[in-house]
């Protein structure tokens, strides 16, 4: 690291040898710059921490995330405290970063664009603004169940740069242009079912002879011996793959497995939010147009639900209503042209899973790279041999 190494020292005079402290203090400043080199631009390690991609990615599954699959993102928010996210190690709200210096997004050439069924890692979309309390949950869902006064008055509500929101990792089911439907949880893509993924998880009603599932060789097959739900004697509820569900379908105790599939109510935390207009559900949704760039949409009051935060959030204008006219940027509009791509993702476990389902669109921008192997995994105990090392597909 001397920066002076090419100079010869002069006729006689004895070189120079630095002292123990400055060799470390120049490794660990070459360590740090050649590691946030390679996590910025080439991997990064990410933990699993929860089931919603269940059973393609388990909880404690530890992944590289490739940033050059989809070409690396620059830093929008490049002044940060290295090999942290959002947060300083051991503070609750103290800020890792500083939005003095905000670059415009940009992202260096990729291999391939996101495509459909890919594994991907991408920044929470409605993690611009944070209950700090309740991370976990969606500030918005939050005001919409408790509005905003009371959220504000329990929580420390602060907001955060687009590569500083949460990172994410789901399916993703459709891409720029895609309409997408969901009938009775089965996607449809451009009316065409899409795959399921093998080891992916949904809710089954599992109806029994009255006698009880025998708990030994559930945990055989991996299955959890709590169900998600018990209704009486006979009738439960359990997260199953479709082969966990096949095998039960055999057992002589149970009479009948069926996918669960919630009622066709009005449920406010389902996008767009807009109860008056589209009564759609997890399990039935849509058709919904997924939005392409360049590509121009009219827009109205039953519409406007889908667009109005592409419009003012994402795509930074300025939007507004008055007397049954559309604003934006101060001038009448009945139509907008989209200014980037946006996309579609679901977790793997179908019914444990907060995805586009329940807050929409994910914008090119906060793409962060894709999920590409498993180099190391630990549950039950012990590590999981047969995941190590395993690609993500």
């Amino acid at each position: 690291m001397n920066l002076a190494f090419w100079r010869r020292n002069k006729e006689g005079q004895p070189k120079k040898k630095k002292s123990a402290v400055r060799e470390w203090f120049d490794a660990a400043i070459f360590a740090i710059i050649a590691a946030t080199l390679i996590r910025t631009f080439i991997f990064e390690a990410y933990t699993i921490p929860t089931p919603s991609m269940e059973k393609t990615l388990l909880v404690n599954d530890f992944l590289f995330v490739s940033k050059i699959s989809y070409g690396p993102r620059i830093p929008m928010t490049p002044l940060a405290v290295p090999f942290t996210h959002h947060t300083l190690p051991f503070t609750k709200y103290s800020k890792a970063y500083s939005e003095a210096v905000q670059w415009k997004y940009r992202r260096l050439p990729g291999f391939s664009d996101v495509e459909r069924y890919d594994v991907v890692v991408f920044n929470f979309p409605e993690g611009d603004t944070v209950a700090l309390e309740q991370q976990e949950q969606s500030y918005y869902q939050l005001i919409r169940y408790y509005g905003r006064d009371n959220v504000w008055e329990q929580n420390h509500v602060t907001s955060r740069p687009v590569d500083k929101r949460e990172n994410y990792i789901k399916r993703c089911m459709a891409v720029p242009g895609d309409t997408l439907s969901i009938k009775e949880g089965v996607v449809y893509i451009n009316s065409v079912q899409a795959p399921i993924p093998p080891e992916s998880e949904r809710r089954y009603w599992v109806k029994t002879t009255g006698d009880p599932l025998n708990p030994t060789r559930l945990d055989e097959l991996d299955i959890d011996p709590n169900p998600a739900g018990v209704f009486d004697s006979a009738l439960f509820r359990y997260d199953l793959t479709p082969g966990m569900a096949n095998m039960l379908s055999t057992w002589p105790v149970v009479k009948e497995v069926k996918p669960y599939v919630r009622a066709a109510t009005q449920e406010i935390q389902v996008f767009p939010h807009d109860t008056a207009h589209y009564k759609w559900t997890e399990h039935n949704f849509g058709p919904l147009y997924i939005p392409k760039k360049g590509v121009t949409v009219h827009i109205d009051s039953t519409n406007i639900a889908f667009y109005d935060r592409i419009i003012s959030v994402y795509e930074g204008n300025k939007l507004e209503a008055k007397n049954g006219q559309f604003y934006i940027n101060d001038k009448p509009a009945d139509s907008y042209t989209f200014k980037m791509n946006y996309y579609w993702m679901m977790g793997d476990n179908r019914d444990n899973s907060l995805d586009s389902r329940f807050w929409g669109f994910v914008p090119e921008d906060h793409i962060v790279g894709k999920a590409w192997l498993i180099w190391m995994s630990y549950g039950h105990g012990s590590i999981r041999w047969n995941r190590l090392f395993k690609t993500i597909k």
